[in-house]
Formats: C-alpha cells, sequence, structure tokens
C-alpha cells in the first residue's frame, strides 16, 4: 500500500495573502490601455496623412515641417512615439522573461532592451521638438518652398 495521501481539494489553491495591484498587473493593464489608444493613434495618423492628403506622394521634408508647426501634431507623434516604444518594449520584456534560460541572460538583455527604448525616445522625442524647417542662416535654395526669405 502507497502512504501517499491524496491532497484535500481545499487546500490545492491557496491564496498567497498578495493584495492590490503588483508590478505585472499594472504591466498587463497598460498593455490593453496603450494598445487601444495606439489603435486609435495609428489609425488617425494615417487617415490624416494619407486619405486626406495626397497619398504617400505628398508626404516628404516640407509636409512634416508643415504638421510640426502645430504643437497639437507634435503631442500627436509624440504620443505615438511614447505609447508605441514603451508598448513594444514591455512585450519584448514579457517575452525575454518568457523565453530567456538564465538571470545572468535575462538581465543583459532586459538592459540593453531598457537602454535602447530610452534612448530611442529622448533622441525621438529630441527630434520632434527641435524641428526646424527653416533655420535662420541657411542657403535660401536648400530651404522648403513654404519658408519665406
Amino acid at each position: 500500500m502507497s502512504t501517499t495521501s491524496i491532497p484535500d481539494p481545499s487546500t490545492r489553491y491557496r491564496r498567497t495573502g498578495q493584495r492590490g495591484i503588483n508590478a505585472e498587473m499594472l504591466s498587463w493593464l497598460f498593455m490593453r490601455a496603450s494598445g487601444m489608444l495606439l489603435v486609435i493613434l495609428v489609425f488617425g495618423h494615417l487617415f490624416v496623412n494619407l486619405w486626406l492628403g495626397q497619398g504617400v506622394q505628398g508626404i516628404d521634408f516640407a509636409f512634416v515641417g508643415g504638421k510640426w508647426s502645430s504643437p497639437f501634431w507634435q503631442v500627436w507623434d509624440l504620443l505615438m512615439l511614447w505609447l508605441g516604444l514603451i508598448h513594444g518594449g514591455n512585450g519584448v520584456r514579457t517575452i525575454i522573461n518568457d523565453y530567456a534560460r538564465g538571470d545572468r541572460l535575462r538581465m543583459v538583455l532586459k538592459g540593453l532592451l531598457y537602454f535602447a527604448v530610452v534612448v530611442t525616445v529622448i533622441l525621438g522625442t529630441l527630434v520632434i521638438f527641435t524641428f526646424e524647417p527653416c533655420p535662420v542662416g541657411a542657403e535660401p535654395s536648400l530651404l522648403p518652398s513654404f519658408c519665406e526669405g
């Protein structure tokens, strides 16, 4: 006869005593919320740039310069940049957690991921807010047609 006993079903799934929202729950909620907002932002972006405009042929340096002269479009593109990068980075973080075998490898991969996301967010933000299509003192023949002088 076996001395192993069958566990009581009522004790099989015990609560850990952890209450509230943890980091993984916040990550899960962020992915859902940012995904819905990104769908709206991206389709709005495509609608304005491709449908209302001249299509792909109309997107050039002057188009971007004119668009980014408006704070509304700067914030719109900034939201797409930040949400897209953080959403994608969070997804890759989840994949690293699922598939990286060792703790050291997991730490290195996530460190590289965080570095890449932070650098790209900073550079993209700087480009959006410091973009100057009509720099003072530039050769007039090199400037877009909408620049004065």
